[in-house]
Parts: C-alpha cells; structure tokens; sequence
C-alpha cells in the first residue's frame, strides 16, 4: 500500500479503531510529527497512552484508546495560520468553543492551539481532534 501522507492515515486509522470501540490500535509507519501529535493527543486526555515500537521497516505506534475520540484527522494543505486567525480555524474544523483542540505545528514545536495562544505564536495546522 502506498502511503502518501503518513499523518492523514494515521488519523483516520485511529479514528476508524475509535469508531469500532478498539482499546488499541497499531499506526505504521510511524513519523516524529505523528508522535508529537499523539503526545498532544494524550496530554489533552484523548488517548490513554502511546509507544514507539522499532519494527526495522520505519516503526510503528501502538497506541491505546480510552473512547473519548468523536473524531480526528489531519489537515490538509497545512495552512499557516497568524495568532489573529486562529478564532477562524477553530470554527472550520471544530464544534463548538472550547470543545476538541486544533494541532499546530509551530517554530516553539508541535502545540494545540491554546497553547500558541499562550505563547502568541503562528504555525501551520497539522491536525484536529475532539
């Protein structure tokens, strides 16, 4: 199979396994940004936990539900975002206010959007979940 963009298989995998009620999913191959994303992920309470395993073909997630994801998926094109247009994207993709978080990559790492808020910072918007 050929995968042309890592990020947006590994989403909608762990988006199909949340949808069938799967404690845990396996995600190959495994990317640095995708890790980054499902740290995010764990830190805001989406998924249990996450590890890298070295499978010596390009790695692989195995990564444990907890049922609390409606849905997730990668964004695409990555747009650059500037801290002013934030409140838009968040309409676009998410919900509604304060539900679910936009996944930014930015010069200070890979941050949900309230963070680069904090921060007050840009960057380019990898992902969602909620």
């Amino acid at each position: 199979m050929s995968r042309l963009n890592t990020i947006a298989d590994g989403m909608s995998t762990l988006k199909n396994a949340a949808d069938g009620g799967k404690p845990n999913v396996i995600i190959e191959p495994a990317s640095k940004l995708l890790g980054a994303m499902f740290r995010i992920m764990q830190e805001s309470g989406y998924i249990s936990g996450f590890e890298f395993v070295d499978d010596g073909r390009g790695g692989q997630f195995q990564v444990q539900l907890n049922g609390r994801i409606n849905k997730c998926g990668a964004i695409t094109p990555r747009y650059s975002v500037k801290m002013a247009d934030l409140e838009y994207w968040e309409t676009q993709y998410l919900p509604g206010k304060n539900f679910g978080i936009l996944i930014l990559s930015t010069s200070s790492g890979v941050m949900t959007h309230e963070q680069a808020r904090r921060e007050n910072v840009g960057g380019e918007l990898i992902g969602y979940v909620y």
